[in-house]
């Protein structure tokens, strides 16, 4: 049976995997009833060896090919976590779970990587061996840098590692990458501005940290515009300025703010990281005020290997149509922690098109069940172009 005759006759049960791990979302590492399906479901498959427990509750599954003369090992990853989000999506599998939902289509990927696992595993028909990546906590909590961590790709021998993310609004049946930075890091400020409080009446007598947090506001905006080049993607945004009480008639003695910054350049990135440090403390300093910045790197910039990139081009032409594979995407300032991975080993970052619907981490999203069949037959189209049988 071809793969694709295989893979039609699996879609009615991949559906139902996917339709089950909707109803029941899970946060970060928090994953046990997904991690256990997943498990069990490759075990049930007859793969060659199932671990557990890799970056906490990551599952791993091997999958040997007919013949290992090639020596290629490859890595294909789904993650499995969902969003603190109430789901208003209408769907009859809607989350069973008050507060939780997956709104970013990760109950489609480790559908659509088991339904993969499950041909594979049945045909085995190729040279080498595929490791099967399900991660936890990709939404914030680090797990590709915790998989990685734990070993991940020297424990399994990993060579080259593969990724793939549904994208809203790009037509079902379409493709779209780019070579080099795909997405952004993800790096959090908090800073604390202090000043002296007092009576609002009397500002004279105090040092206003609202007035002094606003310049900051302001005096960040200039990373932006003037302390990198123009044609180097910059983001810095403060998302957030608190204090405590709500009275109208006093000033307040600290304002805690937040924010992000978004870049795709490590250079950039290290740039800007000093830039906000020193902005906001001296500018604290010129009003007699101080600033405490606390600085925390987070995901690194998803950036695509070029050999890679070109390879799944073409692969994804095989599944759709050239004219169906966007291969010059233009970046965006999302950020994704399988960049923890291709920062690791060679590989490459796919968007796959979930058709109209709402924006990912929406209340009304939901994953288009019309893509499953595309994202299953990428997976075993990439492992049979990668490491094809040998004809004697």
């Amino acid at each position: 049976m071809r793969s694709t005759d295989r893979l039609d006759n699996l879609l009615p049960e991949i559906t139902q995997w996917r339709r089950d791990i909707h109803r029941h979302p899970e946060l970060g590492y928090e994953v046990q009833r997904t991690a256990g399906f997943v498990a069990d479901k490759l075990r049930d498959f007859g793969l060659d060896e199932v671990v557990e427990g890799v970056g906490r509750t990551g599952v791993v599954g091997i999958i040997k090919g007919r013949s290992q003369a090639s020596g290629k090992i490859i890595g294909l990853r789904a993650d499995m976590d969902a969003l603190p989000i109430v789901e208003d999506s209408g769907a009859p599998w809607s989350s069973e779970t008050p507060g939780h939902m997956h709104a970013c289509g990760h109950d489609g990927h480790t559908a659509m990587l088991l339904g993969a696992a499950r041909s594979l595993a049945d045909s085995r028909n190729f040279d080498g061996t595929v490791i099967v990546i399900f991660q936890p906590a990709e939404e914030g909590g680090g797990g590709g840098l915790a998989m990685v961590e734990d070993g991940l790709m020297k424990r399994f021998g990993i060579q080259e590692v593969y990724g793939l993310h549904n994208m809203p609004n790009l037509p079902v049946g379409e493709f779209a990458i780019r070579p080099g930075p795909l997405m952004a890091c993800a790096d959090e400020f908090d800073i604390v501005v202090k000043g002296r409080g007092g009576h609002a009446a009397m500002p004279h007598v105090c040092i206003d940290p609202v007035v002094v947090a606003s310049h900051i506001v302001l005096a960040l905006q200039s990373i932006v515009s003037r302390g990198v080049k123009p044609t180097d993607p910059l983001v810095v945004s403060v998302t957030t300025l608190e204090v405590e009480g709500a009275a109208y008639n006093v000033i307040p003695q600290t304002v805690h703010m937040r924010g992000t910054l978004r870049a795709f350049d490590e250079e950039v990135r290290t740039v800007s990281r000093q830039r906000i440090i020193d902005i906001a403390t001296r500018t604290a300093r010129a009003f007699d005020a101080e600033a405490e910045v606390d600085y925390r790197d987070g995901y690194p910039p998803t950036v695509n290997h070029a050999r890679q990139t070109d390879f799944v081009v073409e692969v994804a032409g095989k599944v759709v149509g050239s004219d169906k594979v966007d291969p010059d995407r233009p970046p965006m300032m999302g950020a994704e922690d399988f960049s923890y991975m291709l920062n690791e080993r060679p590989g490459a970052f796919i968007f796959m098109g979930n058709g109209p619907s709402a924006n990912l981490h929406h209340p009304k999203y939901d994953f288009n069940d019309d893509a499953l069949r595309y994202g299953c037959q990428y997976w075993v189209t990439l492992v049979s172009e990668s490491m094809p049988m040998q004809v004697s």
